[in-house]
């Protein structure tokens, strides 16, 4: 038997193992990494060499030696050590802004993916709700039609009408069972959003359509969108590349200590030198200008974001108003009305006092207006939960998976 899955239950696993989600965690990490490495010093450089090697034999007045130290050769040892000027703190803040950047981009990866779960979540509710309303429709014409073979019996009703009515329930019990298939198509959609390997779509869902749209807008403090923390983010990052960039106008120094060792006559001796480029053919122009051009294309981005967030919060609470509206209306007026009439029109003819043609229409106007319920109550949930999410409203289901959540391997199936 498949289990049973909440929505809540739903964003916990895919908070686990989204694959997209899993992927800007690995940008986090990597991030970290850069972060790193702007804090580590650079190596020096170790060389040695050895020189005036004799190869025509024991030279004259040089005294026979069995080491290789006391022969006659030229040995160096050197260090270089390359001194950065007023380079790493840039680069350190470039880093830590890059870092803050990619942690921003995970909470926006985060969010998106709470509300295409909740949106598919909703999609497969709606689905299945399909489903139940259409078999209702066939059950309902299925016992028209044993009426109508009864009125038929009794010479009250002719065989082509009994006929339209059987077809009418021959096509609701198809329509229901191709509303079957897009149900199962809904919930593989869910199950590759949860990082299911082998999505077959053979769960159900706990919360169904009324409870999600009873839910209504989520309640809670908000808190600034991840989306704009992250372009502000690579904007402080764009800045302080630029400022690298103009910085690396000024030649970095290598120091060089060496010691060189040439038995047997000459003395052990040491040295010191300093070697930087000269910035005379090259000064970095070409650099500083696409840093620039870069720190002008993040604060665009930063401008645009802005006004994305305050168009998305305004375009949700339109859309939340209509949807809810919708959805009363069709709950507390349209569908007990057209219940009602229905269960008029069916008693009628049962009694010879309505069509077919009458029952037929009450009976498409009945099917439309519940499926219109549905479709209301599916827009009103994700409605609520669009205009929560691009308000950044904290709730449970956004909060980060804690590392003792991870250490657990959800699945759909028992």
């Amino acid at each position: 038997m498949p289990r049973n899955l909440s929505l809540e239950q739903a964003k916990e696993i895919a908070f686990l193992r989204n694959w997209d989600l899993l992927a800007a965690k690995a940008n986090v990490d990597q991030s970290i990494g850069q972060e790193i490495v702007t804090h580590e010093f650079p190596n020096p450089t170790l060389s040695w060499s050895t020189q005036q090697i004799n190869v025509d034999g024991q030279p004259s007045g040089q005294p026979k030696a069995n080491t290789l130290w006391d022969r006659n050769y030229d040995t160096i040892f050197a260090i270089n050590q390359l001194f950065e000027l007023n380079k790493r703190s840039k680069r350190q803040a470039s880093a830590a802004a890059g870092r803050e950047a990619a942690v921003a981009s995970f909470q926006d990866a985060h969010r998106t993916l709470d509300l295409a779960v909740a949106k598919a979540y909703i999609a497969a509710s709606l689905a299945q709700a399909n489903v139940r309303i259409l078999h209702q429709t066939a059950e309902s014409l299925q016992h028209e039609a044993k009426i109508a073979d009864t009125r038929l019996n009794a010479g009250d009703l002719s065989k082509s009408d009994k006929a339209q009515i059987e077809i009418a329930a021959s096509r609701a019990e198809l329509d229901a069972e191709t509303a079957q298939s897009t149900a199962i198509s809904a919930r593989i959609a869910v199950e590759i959003l949860l990082g299911e390997k082998s999505p077959a779509g053979s769960w159900m869902m706990a919360d169904d359509l009324g409870e999600l749209a009873a839910t209504g807008e989520v309640q809670g403090p908000t808190a600034p969108r991840p989306d704009l923390l992250a372009a502000k983010a690579s904007l402080r990052k764009a800045e302080w590349d630029w400022k690298l960039q103009k910085a690396m106008q000024i030649p970095d120094p290598t120091v060089l200590v060496q010691y060189e060792h040439e038995p047997f006559d000459q003395p052990n001796t040491i040295g010191l030198g300093i070697s930087l480029p000269l910035p005379i053919w090259n000064q970095n122009g070409g650099n500083i200008r696409a840093a620039a051009a870069n720190r002008d294309q993040a604060s665009a981005q930063v401008g645009k974001i802005e006004t994305q967030v305050a168009s998305d919060i305004s375009t949700a609470e339109v859309s939340y108003q209509e949807a809810v509206t919708r959805w009363h209306k069709y709950q507390k007026d349209i569908s007990p009305r057209a219940a009602e009439v229905l269960k008029s029109v069916s008693y009628a003819y049962q009694k010879g006092g309505a069509a077919l043609l009458d029952l037929l229409e009450a009976e498409r106007s009945d099917n439309d207006v519940r499926l219109a319920t549905a479709q209301a109550m599916a827009d009103s949930a994700t409605a609520a939960a669009t205009l929560a999410n691009v308000r950044n409203v904290i709730s449970p289901s956004q909060t980060a998976p804690t590392n003792h959540q991870k250490e657990h391997h959800a699945t759909i199936r028992p």
